[in-house]
C-alpha cells in the first residue's frame, strides 16, 4: 500500500492548492468521505446518534463537515469542540464550525474546555450509536495533554462504533508509536494514502478497519512542483545560526576565454542564502573574477585552464564545502576534461556535486563517473543528447519517462532544463513549469547550478533540492520578466532571487494558471 508522511502530505496539500483546489474544498472532501464511511458501515444513519469529538486543528473542522453531512442524511448529531470556539487554528476550521453552529435544529454543538467539563458528557457518549474521533490526527506533537487525553479514555470506554479520522488520535502517523493514550477505532478513514505509522503491526489494533479515501488531491499535486516542496527543504532559519551552517559553496569554473559564468554561479548561490562561496579558477582570469564582487572569495590555480595538476588543491578544498559547482566557463581542452573526470571521481561519495555546461560536456565523456556519488546534473536538451545520446521528446509523459530512464543508468539527479523542466532521480519525477522565454538569455544556467549548490546545503535529498531550484528560479525569472520583459540578463535573475523565497515563504499568490498563461507565448506544458 503506497504511504506518504505527515511532511508529504501537508506538502501534496500545498501544491494542490497552487493547482487551485483549497484547502477548504480538500476539507469539504475529507469530511463527506468519513460521513460516506459511517453511512457504509451502518447502512443507513437515519435516527442514528452520532457523536462528534472535535480538536480545534484541521482534524476537528474534518469532523464538523463530517457532522453536517451525517446530520443532513438524518443522523442525530451531537459536536463535542475540545476546547474554546476562538482557539480553533485555523481558517477553514472556522469556517466549518461557523456552518454547523447555523444548523441550530439539527446539530447539537458543545464545548468541553477541561476535563471536568468531559464529565458532563458521559450520559451522550453512553447514548451515542457512532463516535467520530476527530480530536487529534496528523497534528499530534508529544504527549497527550488534557481534555484530549480524557476524551480518548472515555471514547475507548464507549461501546459505539468508533470512527477516527485521518488517524486515531494518540497514534503517531509516520511510527505508529502511541503518545501515552490513543483512541482504539474500529475503522480509521485516512486521506489521499495511508500514513506510514497506520500500517505498523503495533498500530493495527488501534487504526481497526483502514480505508483510504480520495479527497480530490491531483495527481499533479504529486507531479508539477510547487511550494509544497519548497516547504519540505527550505526551513526557518534558528536564532542561534552560525557561519558556515548555510552552505559553504566552492564553484570550479572559469577559464582564460570565460570569466562571467563561475561568478555568476558563486554570487547566486551568495543571494540564495548560502554563507561562503568561493571561486577556483586559473590565475589567467581569478582576478577579473574577484573585481565581479567583494563577497566573492577567489582561489587562482596556475595557469589558463583546469588541469590535472589542480585537482589536488580542488580535492582539499571541495572537502571544506558543503557542495561543488564543477562546469561553468572552464571549456572543453583535454587536459581540462581529464582534471574534472578526476575531481568528480574522488569526491563524489563525500560532497554534493552540480555538474553543469562545460562539466557536462566532460562527463559525457566517462558518464559511469557520476555512479555512486552524491550529483546533480543541469542539462539542457542539447547537452542531455550528448550525455546520453537520446534525444528528448516534446511529449511530456516521453520526455519524463527517458529523463528518470537515464536518470537511474547513470545513477545520478537529472534536472534537464526546458520550457518546463524535468527533474529525476531514476524514481521520482517532478515537473517544474516556473519561467518564461526571456529566460534563454545566457548566464542563467549559471544562475541555476549556484541556487542549486545553496539549496542542496540544506538537504541530503539532492532530488527535492533540485526540484526547489527549478522553482525558484523559475520564479525569480518570472519576477523578473513581469518588471523588465524580455529584456533581463542573468544579473536581473539574481536580484530577484530574494522576492522569489520570500513569495514562498510567505504563500505564494501566483498560481500554476499564471504561470501556464507565461508559458503559452510559446505553448504550455500540456501536462498530462
Amino acid at each position: 500500500m503506497r504511504t506518504v508522511s505527515t511532511h508529504e502530505m501537508r506538502a501534496l496539500e500545498l501544491n494542490a492548492e497552487f493547482l487551485g483546489v483549497d484547502r477548504l474544498t480538500l476539507m469539504e472532501n475529507a469530511g463527506r468521505a468519513v460521513a460516506d464511511q459511517v453511512e457504509s458501515c451502518l447502512g443507513s444513519v437515519e435516527g442514528a446518534a452520532v457523536l462528534v469529538v472535535a480538536g480545534p486543528g484541521n482534524n476537528g473542522g474534518d469532523g464538523f463537515v463530517a457532522a453536517r453531512h451525517l446530520a443532513c442524511r438524518g443522523a442525530k448529531v451531537s459536536v463535542v469542540l475540545l476546547a474554546r470556539p476562538e482557539d480553533i487554528r485555523t481558517d477553514e476550521a472556522r469556517v466549518n464550525y461557523a456552518r454547523l453552529r447555523a444548523m441550530m435544529v439539527s446539530v447539537r454543538v458543545r464545548t468541553a474546555k477541561d476535563a471536568e467539563a468531559l464529565e458532563g458528557l458521559r450520559g451522550a457518549l453512553e447514548a451515542a450509536d457512532v463516535i467520530v474521533d476527530a480530536m487529534l490526527g496528523t497534528g499530534l506533537k508529544g504527549e497527550v495533554r488534557e481534555p484530549m487525553r480524557s476524551a480518548i479514555t472515555m471514547v475507548n470506554e464507549s461501546r459505539a462504533l468508533k470512527v477516527a479520522v485521518d488517524v486515531p488520535s494518540g497514534l503517531n502517523p509516520d511510527t505508529g508509536e502511541i503518545h501515552g493514550v490513543a483512541v482504539r477505532a474500529d475503522v480509521t478513514v485516512t486521506f489521499h494514502a495511508a500514513k506510514p505509522g497506520l500500517l505498523v503491526e503495533a498500530a493495527k489494533e488501534y487504526v481497526g478497519k483502514l480505508v483510504v479515501a480520495d479527497i480530490g488531491i491531483p495527481r499533479e499535486a504529486e507531479l508539477v512542483v510547487g511550494p509544497g516542496d519548497f516547504k519540505l527543504v527550505v526551513k526557518p532559519r534558528p536564532r542561534w545560526s552560525h557561519k558556515g551552517d548555510f552552505g559553504r559553496i566552492l564553484v570550479v569554473g572559469g577559464s582564460k576565454d570565460f570569466s562571467g559564468a563561475p561568478a555568476l554561479s558563486a554570487l547566486a548561490a551568495l543571494r540564495a542564502g548560502a554563507d561562503l562561496a568561493v571561486v577556483a579558477s586559473p590565475s589567467s582570469v581569478a582576478q577579473v573574477i574577484r573585481s565581479f564582487s567583494p563577497n566573492l572569495i577567489v582561489r587562482p590555480l596556475p595557469g589558463d585552464y583546469l588541469a590535472p595538476s589542480h585537482v589536488e588543491e580542488l580535492t582539499r578544498l571541495a572537502r571544506k564545502s558543503t557542495c561543488v559547482v564543477v562546469g561553468p566557463g572552464l571549456g572543453m581542452r583535454e587536459e581540462t576534461v581529464e582534471a574534472v573526470v578526476e575531481l568528480i571521481s574522488r569526491v563524489k561519495e563525500e560532497v554534493k556535486l552540480v555538474v553543469d555546461a562545460d562539466g557536462i560536456k566532460a562527463v559525457a565523456k566517462s558518464p559511469s563517473v557520476v555512479s555512486g556519488g552524491r550529483v546533480v546534473l543541469t542539462p539542457h536538451a542539447g547537452e542531455f543528447k550528448l550525455l546520453t545520446g537520446a534525444a528528448l521528446s516534446e511529449e511530456p509523459g516521453e520526455r519524463s519517462e527517458a529523463v528518470a530512464r537515464e536518470a537511474s543508468r547513470l545513477g545520478a539527479v537529472l534536472l534537464v532544463k526546458g520550457h518546463y523542466d524535468v527533474i529525476s532521480d531514476g524514481e521520482r519525477v517532478k515537473i517544474n513549469v516556473t519561467g518564461n522565454p526571456a529566460m534563454t538569455a545566457g548566464g542563467t544556467g549559471d544562475v541555476l547550478s549556484g541556487l542549486l549548490a545553496a539549496i542542496a546545503s540544506w538537504t541530503d535529498d539532492l532530488f527535492r533540492a533540485a526540484c526547489v531550484s527549478a522553482l525558484v528560479n523559475g520564479l525569480a525569472g518570472d519576477m523578473a520578466a513581469e518588471r523588465l520583459g524580455n529584456h533581463l540578463t542573468a544579473t536581473d535573475l539574481i536580484e530577484h532571487l530574494p522576492a522569489a523565497f520570500r513569495e514562498l515563504g510567505e504563500g505564494v499568490e501566483l498560481s500554476l494558471g499564471y504561470h501556464m498563461l507565461r508559458a503559452s507565448r510559446h505553448g504550455p506544458p500540456g501536462l498530462t
